[in-house]
């Protein structure tokens, strides 16, 4: 699992449905969430965590998309394995890892040092602590 500390930014709140931003070393980040600890409010600190599955990546990527959470990070490992390639990404402090196909690697040609685009959806982000009310 990849961890993100963040702030909460805004609440937005309907039913039980939540839309929750947070910021993160200037990254504004998106969750999409039905249940929300009564704890979180705007300004809370939290630790953020996304599996490395959910995170996808695009090369040299222009153009719009539905995902909420999109942003530069560069490849500082890349290991390719039978079937799958494990990515660490780095923005500023922020680290992430990604798990891709071995063909979606290939394609992309992916290699240590490439810049490339970190997608994760609203609903793959959570909360897995409050550190800060």
């Amino acid at each position: 699992m990849s961890t993100i500390i963040a702030t909460v930014l805004d609440i937005q709140s309907c039913d039980s449905l939540n839309i929750v931003k947070f910021d993160s070393d200037d990254i504004i980040l998106t969750m999409m969430s039905l249940e929300l600890n009564e704890n979180i409010t705007i300004g809370t600190k939290v630790k953020l965590t996304v599996k490395p599955t959910h995170v996808a990546i695009a090369k040299n990527f222009s153009g719009e998309l539905s995902y909420s959470n999109q942003f530069k990070t560069t490849i500082v490992s890349c290991e390719n394995g039978q079937l799958l390639c494990s990515l660490k990404l780095q923005y500023l402090d922020l680290f992430l890892e990604s798990i891709i196909t071995l063909n979606s690697s290939k394609k992309l040609n992916l290699k240590v040092g490439d810049e490339v685009t970190a997608l994760i959806k609203a609903s793959e982000l959570s909360i897995s602590e409050v550190l800060e009310c």
